[in-house]
């Protein structure tokens, strides 16, 4: 059912406003149980109940640490980082919480289905704290096998298969809302996909190394400005607000950048985390705001031109045009 969530201005007028905690994760350890990390995401969702938040965003993989970063050969090792229900016992209390405070919420974990695929998967709920949305991460960044050249490893490509739900939306807490996870918001399709539903707010977790092991030189400055850059550029381009929530700090030797942000349709950050630990930013949304963009740059059936657009959706490597 459509939750009404509508709040009167100084003029009477009734505006669709989303009060939106965007809960940043400070480092969870390989030793940390999952028990313990609930504990830590109902302690930011009291806070958020204390601010009057609507919805609570947490971050990807948000019941553990950032396990890919590990090479693994012994599948059993793998899977016990892995969730085969939701809710199962550890989280159930976040379930009740949410309930009880009735939060929307939004969060990432591993997800082993149970005829065994294993996917990057992110769900929302309504404020009864029952699951009304699904998305599992399509754009895996990294690789598959041990690579001795990288500074660390990276092996979503390993663990996760490509998620197969596509790029949906929901219409929940009078709105329309999208999920991604991390490396999806990079990609320009990923907002596209759901600005061409009427997205307008899309929430995303991420991970994100504070060193590309790739290139030592790029660093927490460069990765924080990328951030930025990715969520601005969609919010605008798409009129659409963007919750983007880090797991942040230090796990285990390997540093996390923080940088959690809201963005709003005009591509603006409104507000941005300060720390790298567990931390509460909080931002009344008015969904309303998205509606200039969609009705004048970004009109898009006013403006788009879809016979142009193929190579989009036909080809994936760039091929350049023959040499003369």
């Amino acid at each position: 059912m459509l939750q009404r969530n509508t709040r009167s201005n100084n003029q009477g007028k009734l505006m669709r406003v989303i009060n939106v905690a965007a809960a940043q994760m400070g480092p969870i350890q390989k030793a940390d149980s999952r028990e313990a990390v609930v504990k830590r995401m109902i302690a930011l969702m009291d806070q958020a109940k204390a601010r009057g938040a609507d919805l609570i965003v947490y971050p990807e993989l948000a019941l553990t640490t950032f396990f890919p970063r590990w090479y693994m050969t012994d599948q059993s090792e793998v899977d016990r980082w892995f969730e085969r229900e939701m809710p199962n016992a550890a989280t159930m209390p976040l379930f009740e919480r949410a309930a009880l405070h009735q939060i929307a919420m939004n969060f990432g974990y591993a997800e082993l289905t149970p005829d065994g695929h294993h996917f990057n998967t992110s769900i929302l709920t309504d404020k009864s704290a029952r699951i009304v949305g699904k998305y599992r991460k399509v754009h895996l960044p990294g690789h598959a096998e041990f690579d001795a050249e990288r500074a660390f490893q990276h092996l979503e490509k390993r663990y996760f298969e490509p998620g197969d739900l596509g790029f949906n939306v929901w219409r929940e807490l009078d709105g329309i809302l999208g999920m991604a996870i991390c490396n999806d918001r990079r990609w320009p399709e990923t907002y596209r996909v759901m600005g061409l539903q009427g997205v307008e707010m899309v929430m995303i977790g991420y991970n994100t190394p504070s060193v590309n092991a790739e290139k030592s030189e790029e660093g927490p400055a460069k990765r924080l400005f990328h951030n930025r850059l990715s969520v601005q550029a969609g919010a605008y381009q798409n009129s659409t607000w963007v919750v983007c929530v880090a797991k942040a700090g230090v796990e285990d030797g390997h540093p996390l950048i923080g940088g959690t942000l809201i963005v709003n349709p005009d591509g603006e950050i409104v507000v941005e985390a300060k720390t790298e630990e567990d931390e509460l930013l909080v931002h009344s949304c008015d969904l309303d705001a998205t509606a200039f963009g969609k009705s004048t740059i970004f009109n898009f059936a006013q403006h788009r031109r879809i016979e142009h657009y193929g190579l989009i959706t036909s080809r994936t490597g760039a091929q350049p045009p023959p040499e003369n």
